[in-house]
């Protein structure tokens, strides 16, 4: 999904420790021709930037993440492999960014980009973006809001974004401080809508007294950035009968498209727990197989 499952994997090699992830702009970059900049920032790492070893890696479709080059104090190495390539990198140590350039766009160039670093004894990659090459061009989310309901004691909100491209988005819960909200948060797959566009669904659950503080659905694509729909108050939330007739049009339509979504998801599971039982049987009889059986002493 996205920048793929390897962003999960590729992220952070940290063995499971938090670290300070540099965050890179933009999210994706659709050209087709011409040249590009890349930008890493490391204003949120409180490791010394100056003394910091960035390293820059290119991950195409399919394929593992592959070193460009790096670049410490005063020196840049590249790799064999990219020697030659119309690269260039600069490390701005006022802003604390490190912005690589890729000049003369080609289809082989096109892959997703990260930043990463060492901390510690683990390495850290940035959150990666990707180029795409083609004149196709991006398209910003032609709608986009947050539906309500309410079930029992607990408000129910789900952030449906429809028909972007490209289908590279990030998207995120976060409260008036603009933190990030991860509890009781499911993030949904991607899925292509119509037309060759994208649409995205995310859900939140709170309690059903949450009413002095206030979230947003806050999504970072290549046409808009940092961009907050705000939750209506809770007071005007619909009961869970009227969540459809409430919102007319195009929204229903998602609603629909987010049921059949969470289904395919719950059916997922079910045969995945299934296998599991199955494999558990098998393991079972193998072990009964193997294991001789004990015969009846004879008795003197």
């Amino acid at each position: 999904m996205l920048l793929l499952a390897a962003l999960v994997a590729t992220t952070t090699w940290s063995y499971g420790f938090a670290q300070e992830t540099p965050i890179q702009t933009p999210i994706s970059i659709t050209k087709s021709q011409g040249s590009t900049r890349l930008h890493c920032h490391f204003k949120d790492v409180s490791t010394n930037f100056d003394s910091i070893v960035i390293h820059w890696y290119q991950q195409k479709e399919n394929k593992a993440p592959e070193r460009m080059f790096y670049i410490s104090t005063g020196t840049t190495a590249v790799d064999e492999s990219f020697q030659g390539r119309t690269y260039t990198i600069e490390r701005v140590s006022k802003q604390k960014i490190c912005t690589l350039t890729i000049k003369n766009i080609a289809p082989d160039v096109a892959a997703t980009y990260y930043c990463a670093y060492w901390d510690s004894h683990y390495r850290v990659f940035g959150t990666g973006t990707k180029l795409i090459v083609s004149d196709k061009g991006n398209s910003k989310p032609e709608n986009s809001e947050i539906l309500q309901t309410k079930h029992k004691d607990q408000l129910l909100y789900v952030c449906l974004i429809e028909n972007f491209y490209p289908e590279v988005i990030r998207v995120q819960w976060v409260d008036e401080a603009n933190k990030e909200v991860t509890k009781n948060v499911i993030k949904g797959d991607v899925w292509k809508s119509t037309n060759d566009k994208y649409s995205v669904s995310t859900w939140l659950t709170l309690p059903g007294n949450t009413t002095n503080k206030n979230y947003y659905c806050k999504y970072d694509h290549e046409s808009q950035e940092n961009f907050k729909l705000p939750i209506q108050d809770s007071s005007e939330t619909p009961s869970q009968e009227e969540y459809c007739s409430t919102y007319s049009g195009n929204s229903t339509v998602f609603y629909k498209d987010y049921l059949m979504h969470k289904a395919a998801h719950l059916v997922y599971l079910v045969l995945l727990l299934k296998s599991s039982m199955y494999y558990v049987i098998v393991l079972f009889f193998i072990y009964r197989m193997r294991t001789p059986a004990k015969l009846p002493g004879k008795k003197t």
